[in-house]
């Protein structure tokens, strides 16, 4: 935040102040990282001369002059060591509120000290040799780190940024808040007429009416404000080839381990799978710093197989992409496109070369669908594979871990004898009566096996259904990740989720256009978008639970908390903090920089008082795990794999960290890696990371950087939407709900904090939203209204309240660049999705977290049609299928009766009739898409789905006519005696 235009202390809040020739006092003059004049005196005195954020050395003469003079050689305190070593550049770390088991040193608040981390292990040997007098110079300078190295060299092009954000034009974003604040007034207004004129002859149906439209009013605040500040980005993959691949060099690309998961081949075909492994391998990317896992959850033979021709044919697939420039690298989508193949190609041979690879990858396919066929019956006895061994996955419930290197660093190169990628197989071990944690505990499973392995700073995790479509993906992504002014901030860049093979109208939303092009947008201007799943690129010690370089840790209970809203300074504009307040972040700061971390295998080369600050082996355990390996690979910021590591004995390392005891006693799945606790662990995972401080990326290049595919037809939509649901239920029924977790820190700022809580509540607008659907066919069976007859004033705030409605829709389509079809068929699939599968997600999370009854809606398919999207006229039963069609029932036999009703009474009845008549058709006009749906190409609906939509409907109408609750009852006796003074 700003105050005057001078920039905020990151180290103690205040403002930096002004220097002697009366501007802005700026420490680092390669990254401006704001430092008050105090903090930065502090550092030089306690011998910190380099720049928490770039690593650049300070300069500045007088306090380096002055730091000689008071640094004394006798000093037996940790700054003395850090101040005799004069290690230029040391990057400082520490970690946010991860909870160690029995952590050996606590600080004042119970934070352990474990988790301040100044620089890797790695950095002791450095440290030790330059005790020794008379040390050379050049020592001094090959500590510096590499990114510095570079900065260095090449100061032009560092200067230059590697993205920028693109804010959208005032012309377009001013009106729209203008017209949010309007519509707000308007809500209020609205809200004061419908609550001050009640329908007394329909109490009941006018209450639930306020009640379900006061909800729907929240809901879209919720919704809305998250969008205040919607940005866009550009990357510049030229300078980042510029800074990081000079010619002549070996590349100094940070280095990505891919993740993909997968669990039943049969389920998910082996070619899909493969087809997103050859993308990966085919990345515009140095081969040496790429790495792709794939996580095989399902033991399965077919998997492992299916790997090893996926290996084979990668050796010939590989060259022809980078050869000719081939977009997408997954071969299955490039031949199929539908676009003139030899556009922008100039070599001849690329006719011939694309024959051959086609009837290549034809054979390919042949050998994978035998593969398939084969898999389709087990035998008694269970797999054997080639050697004549069994298949140690034949039980995927027990069995132990397996990993196999297909392709390594010897001996793996394509036809043409260049180096390929890595590819390792990986299936975790499997016990009864150990939680396994599903997907969550899959990817935890990659984390360590990668770290032991390759270790590469930085992890991209992909569904199997998710090819790489833009070979640059990588690139777009570094340029955030590797920026020295922005990367550090960021635990994570998401990539909008982009599909094939759904139809041109997207009749049931699959595309999900708004969320991805509207909503992550606006977050992308806050604190950064949520996580969702796959497509993203984490910073793997964001992953380890610690926190942002830069952020200090915070006491837990803070006095410059917003009163409201429970966040800091860091979420909204605040008064200047205490003098207190201010000592008090100096001394956490210089906590965390005195607390080192060497190796541990030679801690007992350490003097007493080094000895006492550091960690206990024990520490790391309790919260890593027991390898010593795999806690070494954490401390090394920049990645790669320990010196001190056995090669030989990697696999075996690998083997015990992925066995299916090894998490338990550890912070694994509550603070690190991938978090438990709900179906949808990629909301809580990003959740988590925005409580620690970090900041999230939303990386939209122009090309789609990955393409999946998505079910189109009603049922598995449903179904899908179901499990989206249920997962965001059970996190607002766990200790990690957004209303309430996370406040202490004061890390979540509060535009972000309702965009978390928005994505756990979304589903309690069902049992508001079936009322309100309920309630036209009410009113035209019993012939009354939840609105009294209008007067000019109310009509006057019924029309506003729906212009505006319309205007901020235009306006959102004005600065997002969606289409109007996408807007309306994301509201209707709100219908939909709120009456069936949100319904239903709202019952079963209840009935799962508080009775501990699992109920499943299962889904049988039926045999779909051979032509294009034939599988969206393919109708599956589910139980997820019965209230949308009850409501579109309900309300038919309501018009129905209403204009019944409105023969018989004559004129005057026509025109109450309208407004009920709307409301019906409103409901109609959403359910739409389901209707259609459900009646398929040739009318095939289930007969069940019928019957049962029928009855209900039948029964809700008769009982209605008979009971008739939300209707006042008129006084038989009182209207008879009326009736008699008429007649006489």
């Amino acid at each position: 935040m700003m105050q005057s235009g001078i920039p905020l202390c990151n180290t103690c809040g205040e403002q930096v102040g002004l220097d002697a020739n009366g501007e802005v006092f700026v420490a680092c003059h390669e990254c401006n990282f704001p430092v008050c004049k105090t903090c930065f005196d502090l550092d030089i005195k306690e011998g910190r001369k380099a720049c928490l954020r770039c690593g650049t050395p300070y300069y500045d003469e007088n306090s380096l002059a002055d730091d000689e003079t008071k640094v004394s050689g006798t000093r037996s305190t940790m700054a003395a060591h850090l101040d005799n070593s004069q290690e230029i550049g040391i990057h400082a770390r520490h970690v946010s509120n991860v909870s160690a088991v029995d952590s050996e040193l606590n600080d004042e608040y119970g934070n352990p000290i474990w988790k301040n981390r100044v620089e890797s292990w790695k950095d002791k040997k450095d440290k030790k040799s330059k005790k020794k007098k008379g040390a050379p110079k050049e020592e001094k300078v090959a500590q510096i780190p590499p990114e510095q190295q570079m900065t260095e060299n090449h100061s032009p092009d560092a200067a230059e940024p590697l993205s920028t954000i693109i804010p959208l034009p005032p012309n377009k974003i001013t009106p729209y808040r203008v017209v949010i604040i309007m519509r707000l007034i308007i809500l209020a207004l609205f809200f004061h007429y419908r609550v001050t004129n009640p329908v007394d002859s329909a109490y009941g149906l006018w209450l639930t009416s306020i009640i379900c439209e006061i909800w729907f009013a929240f809901s879209w605040v919720l919704d809305q404000f998250p969008k205040w500040y919607p940005v866009n980005r550009t990357t510049f993959t030229d300078r980042l080839s510029a800074r990081y691949e000079r010619e002549g060099e070996p590349s100094e690309l940070a280095a990505v381990d891919f993740f993909v998961s997968t669990v039943d081949p049969l389920k998910e075909p082996p070619l899909i799978t493969a087809n997103t492994v050859l993308s990966i391998l085919a990345v515009d990317y140095p081969v040496d710093k790429v790495s792709c896992y794939v996580s095989d959850d399902g033991a399965a033979m077919l998997t492992f197989e299916s790997l090893a021709e996926t290996s084979e044919f990668a050796r010939k697939w590989v060259p022809f992409c980078k050869n000719f420039s081939i977009e997408p690298r997954a071969p299955e989508f490039y031949f199929s496109q539908k676009i003139d193949y030899l556009k922008d190609k100039v070599q001849p041979s690329f006719v011939k070369e694309r024959r051959a690879m086609k009837r290549d990858y034809e054979e390919f396919k042949v050998r994978m669908n035998a593969l398939v066929a084969k898999a389709q019956k087990t035998p008694e006895d269970g797999w054997t594979m080639q050697d004549g061994t069994a298949w140690p996955g034949n039980n995927s419930r027990d069995h132990p871990g397996m990993i196999q290197v297909f392709l390594g660093h010897s001996g793996a190169y394509d036809i043409e004898g260049n180096e390929l990628p890595r590819l390792v197989y990986v299936s975790r071990e499997k016990r009864p009566g150990y939680p396994h944690h599903k997907k969550a505990g899959a990817e935890n499973a990659l984390v360590r096996v990668s770290a032991v392995l390759t270790n590469a700073p930085y992890i991209l995790n992909l569904d199997c259904d998710h090819y790489v479509n833009n070979s640059q993906a990588i690139r777009e992504a570094m340029c955030f990740l590797m920026d020295p002014q922005v990367g550090r901030e960021v635990c994570f860049v998401q990539f909008p989720q982009r599909f094939d093979g759904i139809d041109r109208s997207d009749r049931y939303a699959n595309r999900n256009t708004v969320f991805f092009d509207v909503n992550m947008k606006g977050l992308d201007g806050i604190q950064g978008p949520v996580y969702v799943g796959t497509g993203c690129c984490f910073n793997r010690q964001a992953l380890y639970g610690y926190g942002p370089p830069s952020m200090p840790s915070l006491p837990k209970a803070s006095s410059s908390s917003c009163s409201w809203c429970g966040c800091c300074s860091c979420c909204c504009p605040s008064k200047k903090p205490s003098k207190d307040l201010s000592e008090a972040y100096r001394d956490t700061k210089r906590e965390e920089l005195d607390a080192a971390i060497f190796n541990l295998r030679e801690i007992d080369n350490y003097d007493e008082y080094e000895r006492s600050m550091l960690i206990s082996q024990t520490s790391f355990e309790k919260t890593f795990g027991l390898s010593t390996v795999f806690i070494e690979s954490t401390l090394m910021e920049n990645g790669g794999v320990a010196e001190s590591s056995n090669p030989s004995t990697l696999i075996k390392e690998a083997i015990h960290v992925i066995s299916c005891g090894y998490e338990e006693k550890t912070a694994w799945g509550k603070e690190i890696g991938w978090i438990y606790g709900s179906i949808t662990e990629d909301i809580l995972t990003g959740f988590k990371m925005h409580c620690r401080g970090w900041r999230s990326i939303y990386c939209m290049p122009l090309r789609p950087a990955f393409k999946g595919s998505a079910p189109i037809n009603l049922s598995d939509r449903l179904h899908q939407v179901l499990r989206w649901a249920l997962g965001s239920v059970e996190i607002f029924l766990s200790r990690h709900c957004p209303l309430w977790y996370g406040f202490a820190g004061g890390r979540l700022k509060w535009l972000q904090r309702l965009a978390y809580i928005n994505t756990i509540v979304y589903p309690f607008t069902s049992l508001p939203l079936v009322a309100y659907c309920t309630i036209p066919a009410i009113c035209l069976l019993t012939g009354k209204f939840i609105i009294p007859t209008l007067s000019n004033l109310a009509s006057a705030l019924f029309l506003g309240l729906f212009m505006s409605i319309i205007v901020t829709s235009v306006l959102e389509l004005r600065w997002s660049g969606v289409s109007i079809e996408d807007i309306w068929r994301n509201e209707q699939f709100w219908v939909i999705g709120g009456v069936s599968a949100h319904l239903f997600a709202v019952f079963q999370g209840f009935l799962k977290m508080l009775a501990g009854i699992d109920t499943n809606f299962t889904v049988t398919s039926k045999q779909a049609e051979d032509s294009d999207f034939g599988e969206l006229y393919m109708i599956k039963w589910t139980t997820l299928l019965i209230p949308p069609t009850t409501l579109l029932i309900v309300n038919m036999v309501g018009i129905v009766a209403g204009f019944s009703d409105a023969l018989n009474k004559g004129y005057e009845a026509w025109g109450p009739l309208f407004g009920k008549v709307f409301f019906a058709f409103w409901v109609i006009l959403h359910l739409y898409p389901f209707l259609k749906g459900l009646m398929g190409r040739q009318n095939r609906t289930p007969t069940i789905v019928v019957l049962w939509s029928v009855l209900l409907a039948s029964v809700f109408s008769l009982v209605w006519v008979k009971i008739n609750p939300f209707v006042s009852k008129v006084d038989s006796s009182a209207l008879a005696q009326s009736c008699i003074s008429i007649d006489c």
